[in-house]
């Protein structure tokens, strides 16, 4: 009976932790940030997306708001809306947006030659929480799908592998959220990352403002449901197969 309703709880948590980390993944809020500089021109090998993209004059600011993600990096202009992060929620984001490919976020994303004049020696975090966030959300969905197969036939093995994927998957997702406030706090150069091929056309002052995104927040409330799933998943497995002995 505890063991039925340690599971149960455990599911829960699992269950939740897990969505949590699909919406983290599958989302592109990581990282928020807005400026002044909204120079996009024909001809940008790194920010070019095939449209023309000169929202207005040179020498006029407007605000233009960014938000990337492992699939994504988006921007667009929002001049007249107010600088929060309120402005980010879909429903309140100015249109038309622009976006394109950034499979290898976190890092400044090189399209023209290699290496890039914007290339940041901290791109080795790049390869590290790409790998990481795929083994992280592979390991959540096997750990799931081991522990639907057991639960119903109160298998000891699946309760305890499962539950051990589960804290794998926990474990590299704190590991994800440890790496990302490492590069935004002390590692990366937002100034240069935001703008990169802008920063040649920019003023040097130009105030570029950089938050913590849905999506991050989503990662870290779905970190500590996912280790305490897997732990009581783990820990009710060993109870069961020690009463089968």
């Amino acid at each position: 009976m505890k063991a039925g309703a340690a599971a149960l709880a455990a599911g829960i948590l699992g269950g939740t932790g897990v969505l949590l980390f699909l919406i983290a993944f599958g989302t592109d809020y990581w990282l928020l940030a807005t400026d002044t500089c909204a120079v996009f021109e024909h001809g940008n090998s790194t920010l070019s997306t095939g449209v023309a993209e000169t929202p207005t004059e040179v020498g006029k600011e407007i605000l233009t708001f960014h938000h990337e993600g492992f699939f994504w990096l988006c921007w667009f202009f929002g001049e007249g809306h107010p600088e929060t992060i309120w402005t980010f929620w879909y429903t309140s984001q100015a249109h038309p947006k622009f976006c394109m490919h950034g499979y290898l976020f976190p890092m400044p994303i090189a399209l023209g030659p290699f290496p890039h004049p914007s290339y940041d020696t901290t791109a080795v975090y790049r390869g590290f929480w790409t790998a990481f966030i795929l083994l992280a959300v592979a390991a959540g969905l096997v750990g799931g799908l081991l522990l639907v197969c057991g639960v119903p036939f109160s298998s000891p093995r699946s309760y305890k592998v499962g539950g051990g994927f589960l804290l794998l998957s926990g474990g590299l997702f704190l590991l994800l959220v440890f790496l990302f406030v490492m590069w935004k706090e002390f590692a990366a150069d937002f100034q240069k990352y935001i703008l990169l091929e802008r920063s040649k056309k920019c003023l040097d002052d130009v105030p570029v403002h950089v938050y913590y995104g849905w999506s991050f927040m989503f990662a870290a409330a779905g970190v500590p449901l996912v280790l305490l799933s897997g732990l009581l998943f783990f820990l009710v497995g060993r109870d069961i197969m020690d009463s089968l002995q």
